[in-house]
């Protein structure tokens, strides 16, 4: 029985994408671009993916491209997550670099008392690549078992033709290429942009998306982020003629810092505004404006280990906790789907390791 609602839920799984290849047409289509909304990152995961402004390292090229430039040495980064009783692999790889010192004296200029000042000309930038990969390995085809033509998958002696059945993968691949540039001292922005590939049997599609990231940091505690996801609404190319279109998503974001205990503790709060008419699946609305509000907090005692709580966008408590070693971050996150297990928990592992070299660090070049 087991066995059987294994086969069942990944044959309904599989099947999920058939959807939108039934006609040629172009349209915008709800839940398009939700394997690019999971999330990447044992950390920001952690805290129920309320990460715009809290992003500090390679994973910001995902969550907010303009925190990229908050990395003073070269990062990666790898994740991997099981869903639906591991039906389902989510993975992350990204790799970021910094380049450019935060701020040089290249010029003076006289005020109006003719005191002479030096001008600061920010050059402080960081690139990032980021891959995603969602999928489902392993599928069976049993279109070939049909021999008879009778609708039974049955060889000539009557018997299941086990040796017709073939295998196939439903995967959604998204590559993003980030760049980041300090405006000012407090002013940052950033841009993505996405090469889009999915796959599901015979069928696929391309497309391509851009994000803008901005983030605001008033004080060294504080700060500000948004980032707008698919701004000028992605399209995704089907081979059978049908697109569609992936609406624009605007994650907004705040996060602070204070001492408490010999640690850090950090709130954090994000809200997901979306324009795809969600409604009933979203938190709030506003007609077909949707908002989905999420947050957390964690507390990090002397650089050395960290514990978090939060709340996602998809009406799930989330924990996670870290281990700081010199140049490897160890961080692990659970997120629990429903009451009775029946889709099972989400235990997500990441691994940052930072090249924490002086040849390497920021403004060295």
């Amino acid at each position: 029985m087991k066995l059987a609602c294994k086969a069942l839920s990944i044959i309904v799984l599989g099947a999920i994408p058939f959807a939108p290849l039934v006609a040629g047409d172009t349209y915008v289509a709800k839940y398009a671009g939700e394997f690019m909304a999971i999330g990447v990152g044992g950390r920001a995961l952690g805290l129920g993916g309320a990460y715009v402004a809290a992003a500090n390292d390679v994973t910001a090229g995902y969550w907010n491209p303009a925190a990229l430039v908050r990395i003073n040495y070269p990062e990666f980064s790898l994740m991997h997550d099981e869903q639906f009783g591991s039906l389902e692999n989510f993975d992350y790889a990204g790799v970021a670099f910094p380049y450019g010192t935060n701020d040089t004296t290249s010029a003076t200029t006289v005020d109006e008392q003719g005191m002479s000042k030096p001008v600061l000309n920010y050059k402080a930038s960081a690139f990032a690549v980021s891959v995603i990969r969602l999928g489902i390995d392993g599928i069976p085809d049993t279109r070939k078992l049909d021999t008879n033509g009778d609708g039974i998958y049955t060889d000539i002696d009557g018997r299941p033709d086990l040796s017709q059945i073939t295998y196939f993968n439903a995967a959604d691949w998204a590559v993003y290429f980030s760049y980041a540039k300090q405006q000012s001292e407090h002013l940052y922005y950033g841009a993505n942009l996405k090469l889009i590939r999915r796959d599901i049997g015979d069928f696929h599609a391309t497309g391509i998306g851009f994000d803008l990231g901005a983030l605001y940091t008033p004080t060294e505690n504080l700060s500000f982020g948004a980032n707008a996801q698919d701004i000028t609404t992605t399209l995704i190319a089907w081979n059978t003629g049908t697109n569609e279109l992936i609406s624009p998503t605007l994650k907004l974001g705040a996060a602070y810092q204070f001492e408490l205990l010999g640690g850090r503790v950090g709130p954090v709060f994000d809200t997901d505004v979306r324009f795809e008419n969600r409604r009933f699946s979203a938190i709030a609305n506003v007609g077909p404006i949707s908002l989905d509000p999420h947050g957390g907090v964690e507390f990090d005692y002397k650089k050395v280990v960290a514990l978090r709580v939060g709340y996602n966008d998809v009406k799930n408590l989330t924990l996670g906790a870290g281990i700081h070693l010199r140049k490897l971050d160890i961080d692990y996150s659970f997120a629990k789907f429903n009451a009775d297990d029946q889709l099972g928990n989400s235990h997500r592992i990441s691994l940052r390791f930072i090249i924490q070299e002086d040849k390497y660090k920021r403004g060295a070049e």
